[in-house]
C-alpha cells in the first residue's frame, strides 16, 4: 500500500517548471511593453519640448 504522495509530487513537478516557464514569459512580455511605452512617452516628451523650444527662440528673434 503506498500513500501516493510519490504520484502527486511526480505531478507537480511536471506541471511546476511549465508554469514557471509561462510566467517567466509573460512577466518578459509585461516588462518589454512597459519600457515600449516608457521609452514612446520619453520620445514624445522630448519632441514636445524642442519644438517649443524652437517657437520660443522664433519668437524672441
Amino acid at each position: 500500500m503506498s500513500d501516493g504522495s510519490n504520484t502527486n509530487s511526480s505531478n507537480r513537478d511536471g506541471d511546476e517548471p511549465e508554469g514557471r516557464t509561462a510566467r517567466f514569459r509573460r512577466r518578459i512580455r509585461e516588462w518589454q511593453i512597459r519600457q515600449h511605452v516608457a521609452r514612446g512617452l520619453a520620445y514624445g516628451v522630448g519632441s514636445g519640448s524642442v519644438s517649443l523650444l524652437v517657437l520660443w527662440v522664433q519668437t524672441r528673434y
